[in-house]
């Protein structure tokens, strides 16, 4: 079954690519050997720099679920996903990844996630792009109201 899920997030892949929908990035949510979403890059399509395959998927797999959290699901993504892309799939709490290309490969078509691996491992003040906190107290003040709430919902 492994194998089938990821052949669909590849032919998605080529499917939407070639339609001008965005990159050749697709994947496949799947909760019990059923598909629960699939997601292409529209990066392009939409003008939106987070509208990657995984983050589309995920976003398509909640609405279909009705919860944030996608426990108990697997994700097949023709690639190897992105910083943003694997930090989404942490706080959706997907079960586990299975990808195609990898991170190489990408960069070697022009997606290079090297440049951000390093940079998120650097301090703020060492970082390419700039960084400055500002008001920190006042927002403290609203983490510490949410962190007191009885009623939160955690996540």
């Amino acid at each position: 079954m492994h194998e089938e899920f990821m052949r669909r997030a590849i032919a998605l892949s080529r499917e939407k690519m070639r339609a001008d929908e965005g990159g050749p990035f697709a994947a496949v949510i799947v909760r019990a050997g059923d598909v629960v979403a699939e997601g292409w890059n529209q990066v392009t399509g939409h003008n939106d720099p987070t509208a990657h395959a995984e983050i589309v998927a995920i976003r398509e797999a909640c609405r279909a679920l009705g919860t944030f959290s996608l426990e108990g699901c697997e994700i097949y993504t023709s690639c190897e996903p992105c910083p943003m892309c694997l930090a989404a799939i942490h706080w959706a709490h997907i079960d586990r990844v299975y990808f195609a290309n990898t991170a190489e490969d990408a960069a070697a078509i022009g997606f290079d996630d090297a440049r951000l691996y390093r940079e998120l491992a650097l301090p703020h003040g060492e970082r390419t792009l700039p960084m400055a906190r500002l008001l920190a107290d006042e927002a403290l003040a609203v983490f510490h109201e949410w962190a007191s709430d009885p009623d939160r919902v955690p996540y």
